[in-house]
């Protein structure tokens, strides 16, 4: 498999695994069976990497006057158009969505963080100076 095939299938796992652990906290989301998880997951990551931008620079006058708290709006909308779009995916409403956009994003940021090869530490090489710094 390629590189690329194999960072989409991790990055699907990972928002699978969340909104799957997300479905088990917060109580205004189900779904019916496996296949609307991995299909809301999907839908869920292309919505992200469509949609969301378009969205972002349309509210952008919006976000900057909210100090970008706006943004978690945006991400409430997009899990709330995946559960309207999927068949199984149920969510209760705006602040479920809203909290839920939060903890999906978190988790799925230290779920990455803790994947080997998933981060790498750039280190700057040192100026040389004929000059001693005390």
């Amino acid at each position: 498999m390629t590189k690329a095939l194999v960072e989409f299938l991790m990055h699907w796992a990972i928002m699978s695994l969340s909104l799957w652990v997300a479905s088990y906290i917060f109580k205004g989301i189900t779904f019916s069976n496996k296949s609307s998880l991995l299909i809301s997951a999907l839908l869920l990551g292309f919505v992200n990497a469509i949609l969301r931008p378009i969205l972002i620079f349309l509210t952008l006058p919006v976000t900057l006057v909210t100090l970008g708290l706006f943004l978690l709006v945006i991400n409430a909308l997009m899990i709330m158009l995946v559960a309207a779009l999927v068949n199984g995916f149920k969510l209760s409403g705006f602040w479920t969505a809203f909290f839920a956009s939060i903890f999906i994003a978190a988790f799925g940021f230290f779920i990455e963080l803790m994947l080997p090869g998933s981060h790498q530490v750039v280190v700057a090489p040192m100026p040389r100076s004929n000059t001693i710094s005390i």
